[in-house]
């Protein structure tokens, strides 16, 4: 697929990915959706990109939905949109790769639920979060009346979905929402330092440990105790694994198998 509105590029195994709407403030419209979901289904499977970064071109990280393109729709096309934009959502969250999200300005709608799939999410210190649909006659469709309570607690996700409250940084900082603040110049740097640490480490690993995370959160401790078992036994099994050892007793940087 050739992306119009987003744009690629893989440096040193980080694969960095940037909303290039600045005009519409990066809004999601159903076009933006099918690029994003086909650029991450390449992403999980490319052995080139071991985390993935997404940004925003110009002041806004993803400022929502397109409004417009919205109230065009029907009913019934609504809902095959909001399913589009699950999809999209879950192939983030489950990708195999770690995905940041280098928040920069706006993050609001589908954009903060875009932030919310991603595995981490570092601040500008002029990025503000919210959920505003209820202000529109419509609620988050995009994962936000789920994963929102996960990440802040179901009374603060109640309180910033029915007030439509936009929060800067720091409270969402305060609330959990995000997980770093910095200044804005700073940003990129950060994000690309925590991508880096993580590309020294196994693959495998990397990728079982997110896994297990994310589908042991969703059951209860004895099954999550189970996928733990058998995630590990993945990771054991691997190349990687007698690598790793290997490099710890002799006292040298471990070769990970790009994979």
């Amino acid at each position: 697929m050739e992306y119009k509105h987003i744009i690629f590029e893989v440096s040193e195994g980080v694969g960095i990915v940037t909303m290039n709407r600045p005009e519409a403030l990066n809004a999601l419209n159903l076009e933006v959706v099918a690029e994003l979901d086909d650029l991450f289904s390449r992403i999980d499977s490319d052995p080139e990109v071991k985390v993935a970064v997404i940004t925003g071109a110009g002041r806004s990280f993803i400022a929502g939905a397109d409004i417009e393109e919205m109230g065009r729709l029907t009913g019934d096309e609504g809902r095959e949109m909001v399913l589009k934009g699950h999809h999209l959502m879950s192939t983030i969250e489950n990708n195999r790769k770690p995905v940041i999200a280098a928040i920069n300005g706006y993050s609001l709608g589908g954009g903060n639920e875009l932030a919310m799939s991603c595995d981490f999410r570092i601040a500008s210190e002029k990025a503000k979060f919210g959920q505003p649909e209820v202000g529109l006659g419509i609620i988050p469709g995009y994962g936000g009346t789920q994963r929102l309570p996960r990440l802040v607690g179901k009374g603060m996700a109640k309180k910033l979905i029915l007030c439509a409250e936009t929060i800067d940084a720091q409270e969402a900082l305060r609330i959990g929402l995000v997980d770093k603040v910095v200044a804005p110049e700073e940003l990129m740097d950060t994000v690309m330092g925590l991508a880096r640490k993580i590309c020294a480490m196994a693959p495998i690993a990397i990728d079982v440990a997110k896994s297990a995370i994310n589908s042991g959160l969703q059951c209860d401790l004895k099954t999550g105790l189970r996928i733990e078992t058998e995630s590990f036994y993945r990771a054991f099994a691997s190349e990687d694994r007698v690598e790793g050892m290997h490099a710890f007793v002799e006292k040298r940087p471990a070769k990970f198998r790009n994979k």
